[in-house]
């Protein structure tokens, strides 16, 4: 069963309010029209990210996972400083397994990686949870030795953000030394955070064959769904946005044929993710 290991889920805002600091106003992007989208393209699974403008409130995330039914891993976001055990193993329970580390979005969190990571580890390693980062390359590579004696597994999300980095520059290989650890995953969505086209589906070929040479056990795909707005649209919190008009299946279809065979595919959409989420056969 394929899996899109990157969606995020949105519901009203009277019911499930947004952080007052957030860079816009996102609008609904529910379960049932992206269950119908994958199903369309054989996608079943779904790992659900909490995204930056629900901050700690994993509500939305949480109630996903049980509408999936078994379908659904959650990846969310908690302050280490008030975080609860209880509450983590009740996460884990239904469905949770990583957290989130955001350094990248507008109003992520402005804490250094190392702080902010080593606090996070302490809450994951009992659970057997890993790490999400997303951070742009330069940061990770600046962070790659704790990332790389990391107790839990790291999973670095779209594609390292490697804009503006070529794989065989310092930075490039020193993200690479660091997939192949095996530890590290990384996540092959949202290529269009990679490039200057607002509307990429296709991530540059010579980083994606270096990151699967590297780690072709530990790559996962994910839609990035439902596609939010560029930052550069970003920065009044009143204001709704349009998602990115991009369509679902030509998004799956352009990824499935950027890497070239069946086998490479049912490996990063089926069985990559089957392993790091703990889905069942």
């Amino acid at each position: 069963m394929r899996c899109d290991s990157h969606v995020h889920i949105v519901g009203p805002t009277e019911r499930y309010p947004q952080v007052a600091n957030r860079s816009y106003l996102a609008r609904p992007a529910s379960l049932a029209t992206l269950e119908r989208l994958g199903a369309a393209r054989g996608i079943r699974r779904f790992v659900i990210v909490q995204p930056s403008f629900y901050g700690t409130d994993n509500t939305m995330l949480l109630e996903g996972l049980g509408a999936l039914a078994g379908r659904g891993r959650g990846v969310a976001v908690v302050d280490p400083k008030t975080s609860r055990g209880r509450d983590l193993i009740e996460y884990a329970a239904r469905g949770v397994r990583g957290l989130r580390i955001n350094l990248y979005s507008p109003i992520g969190n402005p804490d250094p990686l190392e702080a902010r990571f080593t606090a996070l580890e302490r809450l994951a390693r009992p659970l057997n949870w890993h790490i999400e980062v997303i951070a742009p390359l330069k940061m990770v590579a600046e962070s790659a030795a704790l990332l790389a004696k990391s107790g839990v597994p790291v999973v670095l999300d779209h594609y390292g953000l490697f804009s503006g980095y070529a794989p065989d520059r310092l930075e490039g290989r020193t993200l690479l030394a660091l997939l192949r650890l095996p530890h590290v995953w990384m996540k092959l969505s949202a290529p269009y955070r990679v490039s200057n086209d607002d509307l990429a589906m296709r991530a540059d070929p010579a980083w994606l064959s270096a990151l699967l040479a590297a780690a072709p056990a530990r790559c996962v795909w994910g839609s990035d769904w439902p596609h939010t707005p560029p930052h550069a649209m970003q920065g009044d919190g009143a204001k709704v946005l349009p998602y990115r008009k991009l369509d679902y299946g030509e998004v799956v279809d352009a990824f499935v044929a950027d890497l070239g065979s069946p086998e490479l595919a049912e490996r990063v959409m089926t069985h990559n993710p089957a392993r790091l989420y703990g889905f069942g056969a």
